[in-house]
């Protein structure tokens, strides 16, 4: 029989693809979990693909690999979207579609397949991972685009007439969409869709309310080592362990919130309100820590190829050439970037309260309003009369 990996979550509409997929193609459906960070129940997965007769169940702990090799070059890039989304769904979706296609090689599967819908990024994000590593030997089958089942009630009906299990919560039209992983949080969706109304304080699930956070300040110390955190206060941690102590820090004090209309590379505009409180930490430490580490030339380089860098994870290329040049500019001089930030948190803010490195690029005698035989003044006398001559050139 025909093999299909699917990416399962075990949650009703993956469900409901699992059984179409058995029905409308004939085939043996293999559930494949990655355990990314997000909020993950073994059992119910288990349960809910054997009773829909999947002999195949595969749940794999991808978490320190997301952070080492996908969240962290991405932090050291400083990718921000559109001048705010840190990208916290879109870095997720290429491991997923990596290991899929590692596993329909495995077990000699002809297809994969994905919950994503018609009109987002992630069916994008997915199939360009499906490509790169699948070819054309194995194929891609995106429901959404494939079936006749339009709206929740049709859904619904096709869960009753296959006894699948219906949550409570599933049986009307969901309030808004949610994913997540190590990184990040994002909800969209219906109650989110006018951007004129205001997101209620519900829909926030890993950041308490700035408002409702502790009156007194709370000190993060992280410690950088080839321009990757190694440690939070004192403590060394590997990359997952450690983005998670920054998140429970960050979203104690109501740190990591936006709220943003973005354009999707599909070209819809699209609401949404993410959470990214530990990741919010790193990107502003990191900059931190390069602001005395790196040289002018260096820094500026990075500023210039940032905005591409974010579009191509933000468009699914993170295995383009492109994408991999744009990080070896990144990442030229990593390894003078190390040294330790310590940031204050309070009601949503973040102010940097120290920067100690034992690099050289920060010089105390330079800079010192005291006086400085070895500063030229004459020099700069000479730079200012240069770049008065360059006004009037086109």
């Amino acid at each position: 029989m025909k093999k299909i990996v699917l990416a399962y979550s075990g949650g009703l509409d993956t469900s409901i693809i699992l059984r179409w997929l058995q029905e409308n193609y004939k085939a043996e459906v293999i559930a494949y979990t990655s355990d990314i960070g997000q909020e993950i129940d073994r059992k119910k997965i288990i349960a809910n693909a054997k009773r829909l007769g999947v002999k195949k169940i595969i749940i794999e702990d991808l978490k320190n690999i997301f952070v080492k090799d996908y969240v962290f070059p991405m932090i050291r890039a400083h990718a921000v979207y559109e001048g705010i989304y840190l990208l916290g769904t879109s870095i997720a979706r290429p491991l997923i579609a990596k290991r899929q296609i590692a596993i329909a090689k495995k077990f000699k599967a002809y297809a994969v397949s994905h919950g994503a819908t018609g009109k987002g990024n992630d069916q994008v994000r997915f199939e360009l991972g499906y490509a790169f590593f699948g070819g054309k030997k194995i194929k891609t089958i995106a429901p959404w685009r494939e079936w006749k089942l339009q709206s929740r009630a049709d859904l619904i009906r096709y869960a009753k007439k296959n006894n699948i299990p219906i949550p409570k919560d599933k049986k009307g039209a969901p309030p808004f969409s949610v994913d997540d992983n190590i990184f990040h949080t994002s909800t969209e969706g219906k109650v989110l869709e006018n951007p004129k109304n205001s997101a209620p304080e519900f829909i926030f699930q890993r950041t308490i309310s700035p408002e409702k956070a502790p009156n007194k300040k709370t000190k993060v110390k992280i410690t950088f080592k080839n321009s990757d955190p190694i440690a939070v206060n004192g403590k060394r941690l590997r990359p997952d362990k450690l983005l998670n102590k920054l998140n429970i820090l960050a979203g104690k004090n109501g740190v990591g919130r936006v709220d943003l209309v973005e354009n999707r590379f599909i070209g819809i505009k699209s609401r949404g309100v993410y959470e990214t409180p530990g990741g919010t930490l790193l990107y502003i430490a990191h900059r931190a820590m390069e602001s005395v580490t790196l040289d002018k030339k260096t820094t500026h380089d990075k500023e210039k190829v940032m905005p591409e860098y974010a579009e191509l994870v933000y468009n699914g290329y993170w295995f383009s050439k492109k994408r991999i040049r744009l990080q070896k500019i990144i990442d030229k001089k990593r390894n003078q970037v190390s040294g330790e930030i310590v940031l204050s948190l309070y009601k949503g803010n973040i102010t940097i309260l120290s920067r100690n490195t034992k690099n050289k690029a920060y010089s105390m005698k330079k800079v010192s309003f005291e006086e400085n035989k070895t500063f030229n003044k004459k020099k700069v006398e000479n730079f200012i009369k240069f770049h008065s001559k360059q006004l009037n050139k086109g």
